[in-house]
Formats: C-alpha cells, structure tokens, sequence
C-alpha cells in the first residue's frame, strides 16, 4: 500500500466532488496521458477537459470508493450522475479507474466504462441501437474532441 499515492487519489476525486477542476488538473504531471472510452488527452489538455466537463454539469453528483495504491500504480472506482447536456437525458455512469504515478503526480490515467451503457442513457434510442458500434463510438469521440478544441478556442489567453 502507498499511503501518499492513495491520497493523490483522494485528493483527485474529492476536488471533483467539489468541481475544482484547477485542483484535479494540479494532481497531474506535465507529461501525463488520459484516456477513456471518448477522450485520449495528454498534457494541459486534460485539466481542460475537466474544467470543461465541470463546467457544463450543474448537477453533476460524483461518489468514489475502492482506492488503492501499491507502488507507482493505483486505482479507484467511481460513479457520476448528471444530465447530457446534447439530450437532456439523465446518466449515471460507473467507472474503473487506473492510475499511474511519477514523481508524486498523475503521469497516467485510464477510465474504463461501458460505452454501450453509457450511450443507451445519454443518447436515447440510437445509443441503445448503435451504442455497440464504433462508428457511433466514433462519432462520439469527434464530437467530443470538438467541443473540447472549441472550448480551449475560447478559453485560452
């Protein structure tokens, strides 16, 4: 058990508890890569997408458990509810979270979800039909990237 990486962990998900999203991006290191079913960021550009995806979910409620640290890797499970905002559908989603550590940091993190069950909530009937796809997963992932390359258009110095 690594006391201090678990900590990191905490830190991470109580500051998105709280939609710190400047506190969530600290936990990262510079050279960090993050990746989930709809994003593959590294760098300054994961703190952007969590500022953006706090941003946009007033009602977003997250629980996390199940931390833990051994060494330079750790995990963690949480859940996020919230409504989407291109449907207005409501979503809880759960996630399995993997981390890895340099230098006391977040130089890795992989979320791992079920893209099918996610879709069928927050897209209706063509995630249901579709959500399996990866031409749906797909167009997802672009639309995803574009609303983040257009918020960090707005939001830049």
């Amino acid at each position: 058990m690594n006391r201090a990486t678990e900590q990191l962990i905490e830190r991470f998900y109580r500051a998105f508890q709280q939609r710190d999203a400047a506190t969530m991006a600290a936990c990262y290191h510079r050279r960090a890569v993050f990746r989930d079913p709809v994003f593959e960021l590294n760098g300054a550009n994961i703190g952007a997408m969590w500022t953006m995806l706090c941003g946009r979910a007033p009602d977003l409620r997250i629980e996390f458990d199940g931390v833990h640290a051994e060494g330079d890797h750790g995990r963690a499970e949480w859940q996020a509810w919230y409504t989407f905002g291109q449907t207005g559908r409501p979503v809880h989603n759960r996630i399995r979270a993997e981390f890895a550590f340099a230098d006391g940091l977040i130089v890795d993190h992989v979320d791992r979800f079920d893209f099918w069950r996610w879709s069928r909530q927050a897209l209706g009937l063509p995630g249901l039909l579709l959500g399996w796809t990866p031409a749906l997963q797909a167009k997802v992932r672009a639309q995803a990237q574009g609303r983040l390359e257009q918020f960090l258009a707005t939001h830049s110095g």
